[in-house]
């Protein structure tokens, strides 16, 4: 089964749509790009693309990519006591004199639509209510929709980043997995992989999860954006792989578009979060 994340992140936008107009607000995303990677330029592109397509508006600040932190966190500060903005995301990663931590650490965590502010982490640690992280939470959502079961499943996340690999393992705790995080000092990958019902590679490594590595009918998750000659591979060799899994993502058309969705998601919760009055 082919995990088809493009089809349904246009059926969630029409759904989020459609709850825009009819509550009748406008959620404003604001972006943060700083430098002229292409690649971060592209993925910001197609955010601002997503937030157009369902009524959220949408603001690019761009900053040069010799700025200081402390260039960077000023307009953050801006950004925060901006009564017009919901939601702010960063794009990472950031140029390499940028202190990306403190960064995080001043996106103030109610319009923190990426999930990454300590604050909203520990809330995920906790099981509490908050903005869960864009592509873990995509993940999950592809899992729900296509009924893949996590409740005792073993699952084997590949990749610790703050980003993606440790809010997906607690995500899938949280849905009742048992749950291995493996990582590049990882002692044979293979043999825990092998294990697995559900694979969860987020290691940014073109092809590494090869069809030896996985056990027949399992679900394998590719997170993997990698440029390779001029095309996108994800981190597993779909060729190989797919004829084994009993569910497998593309790269591209699977998790991808379903990140961008959870992020119009957090930014519309974000937005109606604002819009309580004060308890």
């Amino acid at each position: 089964m082919i995990l088809d994340g493009k089809g349904l992140a246009d059926r969630r936008l029409e759904l989020l749509k459609e709850d825009i107009r009819k509550r009748g607000i406008t959620p404003t995303l604001a972006t943060v790009l700083v430098g002229d990677d292409s690649a971060s330029a592209m993925y910001v592109r197609m955010k601002h693309r997503a937030c157009d397509q369902i009524g959220i508006k949408s603001v690019n600040v761009k900053l040069p990519g010799d700025v200081t932190t402390s260039d960077v966190l000023d307009r953050l500060k801006e950004l925060n006591e901006d009564p017009d903005i919901d939601g702010i995301l960063v794009q990472l990663p950031l140029p390499s004199q940028i202190d990306t931590h403190q960064v995080i650490n001043t996106v103030s965590p109610e319009k923190d639509v990426d999930g990454y502010h300590p604050i909203n982490m520990g809330k995920l640690v906790g099981g509490l209510p908050g903005p869960r992280s864009c592509t873990p939470k995509g993940i999950m959502t592809i899992l729900k929709e296509y009924g893949i079961q996590t409740s005792g499943a073993h699952a084997v996340v590949i990749g610790r980043s703050v980003d993606v690999g440790r809010p997906m393992a607690l995500l899938l705790m949280l849905a009742d997995a048992t749950v291995t995080i493996c990582h590049s000092k990882t002692r044979d990958l293979a043999s825990i992989t092998k294990q697995a019902d559900i694979i969860v590679s987020a290691a940014g490594k073109a092809g590494m999860v090869t069809a030896d590595m996985v056990k027949p009918g399992a679900t394998v998750i590719d997170v993997g954006t990698n440029h390779v000659n001029g095309k996108l591979r994800g981190d597993v060799d779909f060729e190989t792989v797919s004829p084994i899994a009993g569910a497998i993502t593309p790269v591209p058309g699977g998790v991808g578009p379903m990140t961008i969705a959870s992020l119009m998601e957090n930014t519309l919760e974000a937005a109606l979060s604002r819009c309580k009055p004060a308890q």
